[in-house]
């Protein structure tokens, strides 16, 4: 196993990761800032009114995406298994 295998397993593994956190991450970012703007404009500032919408909205991205993540996670470990043998030194 050399460095140059290593940093492009890692490099694909980051951006595995990027790709299944992204939607979720980006609904909680959009949900906050709407709930932030509500809370502005309505003069509530309640510390816990965030929770809710922001729970709410991520368990629908992952339910409505969740087929797309487990297959995009099941792609890059069935290709990690494929270079098994290369790493190994024998490919």
């Amino acid at each position: 196993m050399n460095e140059s295998s290593l940093i492009s397993i890692a490099s694909s593994a980051l951006f595995v990761g990027m790709q299944l956190a992204g939607p979720a991450l980006a609904v909680s970012l959009i949900v906050g800032l709407l709930v932030s703007l509500f809370q502005t404009l309505t003069q509530l500032q309640e510390s816990t009114l965030t929770f809710l919408p922001k729970l709410l909205a991520i368990a629908g991205v992952i339910y409505f995406t969740a087929h797309w993540m487990i297959s995009q996670l099941t792609t890059f470990t069935i290709s990690l298994f494929g270079e098994i043998p290369k790493l190994l030194g024998g490919g």
